[in-house]
């Protein structure tokens, strides 16, 4: 044995550099072999790539999209067929076993070779000359260290640890290079990533994975326990920040991509499926509107067809399915230093044709989604939202219903987001129907309600509650309330909106403004302007002077009392 091993060490580098086109190069410190079981280990392994030969590859637009450099202790094969190799060239191996490797694959965009070039021949035309076939029934990487890197500008895309590989059935030969359900000679190509836990590049984020898992025979990828978890409690988390910045607690029980076109993704680098799920979710979103927003924000960039956009690969899915998400938007009144919560529960639907790609989208700009949900725990609420992906103004449009709902369900969040508490009222249904843009929307809304009766509220100081406006409240509900749609011996009143847009009201903001600024319209306050965000910072900047002010007389108050 020992006089054969330098003979099979070189044999297989020698295999390894010239098979590879002098592209990688097979190292190791040393191989061991048993006759009998057929088992080859080789120890100290590494398979490093000349980046050179890489270059030139690409030049001549025949390299392949990834690049892998690899190092592990052991790569063990076992059961080796090692008599019907040698006198019959068919390599037969029960199982190769990687354990612990680390892994960096760098993916490049590549460039397909004109017709008339491409005639690059198969991996067993390149082998046969050598061997008949190659038959492994298993090929396992287990616990990989996996960095994920972006050829095209050296970022580090993703890193993993503890990812396992499973390849079954491996069968190179005559018949498997034109067989088209394999995927690259496998009959199954499987990952399994257990226990996922980083940090958010500005650490205020832990984001875990329970698993991730998937399988090119079903064309499909399962990512289970995903969590987005907060640093800090919600107003400590928005206080670090200079500018305002919402705060995120996510956790997806499940999300699903099915119908995977892997092929296309390895080659091209786009993602193509069938259908995305999410769901079972809990979404919580908080926004402190004490702080203001980065100078020159535009918030339209996060509008999600705007953002669709910017997704660094083309994507192309037909539909996006949403079931069971329990969503919550709570923002923070600094004015009445209470938070005013909308629930959104068991939001379930679908959004069908969600792509950025050019080609798909010369063929359908159009993304639909129809969507329902249980608003503030007591109505359903249905809505669709029709999005132009290829509008240079984001425009898209809405329409929807909600169906009969208790007014005074609103009340604890109309006093804390607005100082506006709801005393009684029933809504029979409302509609809505609304165009829009990054610029403003307008539309037409149906506000049908009965024995509305509204109290207006002066903030509290020190840590009170707020105090009823009894006199102007009185004034409101007599002169401008309107107790009900449609009134006594008349016709139903429609509100026609217009609201128009300043860049720090989000794509949420603008939706919800609109059918709000509509029933505002419907019950009699048209006349009472809407702030818009940035003055609403104008309002609570004001506040903090005044408050700074009364504070400071207080303090003044104290000194004089003690002297």
């Amino acid at each position: 044995m020992l006089r054969w091993k330098p003979m099979i060490s070189q044999k297989l580098k020698d295999g390894v550099y010239n098979r590879s086109f002098h592209l990688y190069k097979l190292d190791f410190e040393d191989i061991s072999m048993n006759v009998l079981t057929g088992t080859v280990a080789l120890h100290e392994v590494s398979l490093i790539p000349d980046t050179s030969v890489y270059n030139q590859l690409k030049e001549l637009r025949v390299a392949p999209a990834n690049l892998f450099h690899v190092k592990l202790k052991k790569l063990q094969l076992n059961r080796v067929a090692l008599l019907t190799a040698y006198f019959k060239r068919d390599v037969e191996i029960k199982s190769i076993i990687m354990d612990n490797p680390s892994i960096n694959m760098t993916h490049y965009t590549i460039k397909k070779p004109p017709v008339e070039i491409n005639e690059d021949k198969t991996l067993y035309e390149l082998i046969s000359n050598r061997v008949k076939s190659i038959d492994v029934k298993a090929i396992k990487i287990i616990n990989a260290d996996f960095d994920y890197i972006n050829g095209d500008n050296g970022r580090k895309m993703h890193g993993v640890k503890n990812l396992s590989i499973n390849v079954n059935e491996f069968r190179l030969d005559s018949v498997s290079q034109f067989d088209t359900t394999r995927f690259y000679y496998a009959k199954d190509i499987g990952m399994k990533l257990i226990g996922y836990k980083s940090l958010s590049k500005d650490k205020m984020y832990t984001i875990k994975v329970d698993t991730i898992s998937g399988s090119a025979l079903r064309k499909g990828v399962d990512i289970k326990g995903l969590q987005m978890i907060p640093m800090h409690p919600d107003l400590t988390f928005t206080r670090k920040y200079r500018y305002g910045k919402d705060r995120y607690d996510l956790k997806f029980n499940t999300i699903s991509l099915e119908g995977v076109n892997f092929s296309l993704l390895n080659a091209e680098g786009k993602l193509q499926a069938d259908s995305l799920k999410i769901g079972p979710a809990t979404v919580n979103i908080f926004v402190n509107r004490e702080l203001p927003p980065p100078p020159g924000l535009d918030k339209v960039k996060n509008f999600p067809h705007v953002a669709l956009k910017r997704l660094t690969i083309p994507t192309i899915i037909n539909v996006v399915e949403l079931k069971n998400i329990d969503l919550a938007y709570t923002e923070y009144n600094p004015i009445s230093q209470k938070r005013g919560t909308v629930y959104f529960q068991n939001l379930s639907g679908e959004i069908a044709n969600v792509t950025n790609d050019t080609l798909a989208l010369a063929k359908n700009n159009h993304a639909v989604a129809n969507l329902t949900a249980l608003v503030m725990k007591t109505s359903r609420i249905n809505v669709q939202i029709d999005f132009n992906l290829t509008d240079k103004n984001a425009a898209f449009s809405y329409n929807g219903n909600v169906a009969p709902m208790n007014l005074q369900v609103l009340s604890p969040m109309a006093q804390n987001m607005g100082l506006v508490g709801i005393e009684s009222g029933k809504m029979q249904k409302a509609d809505f129907n609304i165009r829009a843009n990054a610029k403003g929307s307008s539309g037409t809304v149906h506000f049908y309600y009965t024995d509305l009766k509204i109290n207006l509220l002066k903030e509290g100081e020190l840590g009170m509650p707020p105090k009823k406006k009894g006199f102007l409240s009185f004034l409101a509900n007599k002169v401008l309330i309107k107790d009900a749609n449609p009134s006594k011996d008349e016709p139903a009143r429609t509100a026609n909106i217009t609201f128009e847009r300043t860049p720090a009201a989000s794509f949420f903001n603008m939706m919800w403004k609109s059918i709000f600024i509509g029933m505002r319209e419907t019950v009699g306050l048209a006349v009472v302007p809407v702030k818009t965000p940035e003055q609403a910072m104008e309002k609570i900047k004001e506040k903090k002077e005044e408050r700074l002010e009364q504070r400071k007389k207080s303090k003044e108050k104290e000194a004089k009392i003690k002297d």
